[in-house]
């Protein structure tokens, strides 16, 4: 039983996402809401865009970063303190996850082009909307 409690657990995949609300990242990374607020003031890398009444949206990265920590913690055993320097010594390219359109959704032309960012704008937008 003790051996249960070591291994790593297994994670949903990231679904391919903008933006997260806290009920996402918990489930997508098993820890609970509060526990992500908590970390929030402990790790100056995990810093979700805040909106509207004061509300969380995480962006992928964000969701990584929350995996990182969840697996130093749990996982690796390290301590708040520990996990936080842990991850200031990291490079920056092995913290972040770049977020890539996939070929066969690139538009062809520029006037594609310019349609789809038109478009991610005005969803961009509606989601922050006042």
């Amino acid at each position: 039983m003790r051996e249960a409690a070591n291994k790593p657990a297994q994670l949903p995949d990231i679904p391919h996402k903008r933006y997260f609300a806290i009920g996402e990242v918990s489930e997508l990374c098993a820890v609970k809401p509060h526990v992500l607020r908590y970390w929030e003031q402990e790790f100056p890398q995990l810093r979700p865009v805040k909106r509207r009444g004061n509300r969380r949206y995480y962006q992928p990265e964000d969701v990584q970063m929350v995996r990182r920590i969840r697996s130093l913690l749990y996982d690796q055993g390290f301590t708040i303190g520990g996990a936080r320097q842990r991850l200031k010594e990291m490079p920056r390219a092995t913290v972040t996850v770049t977020h890539r359109v996939l070929p066969s959704k690139q538009p062809q032309t520029k006037k594609q082009q310019l349609a789809a960012l038109r478009s991610e704008l005005e969803s961009l937008l509606k989601l922050f909307d006042r």
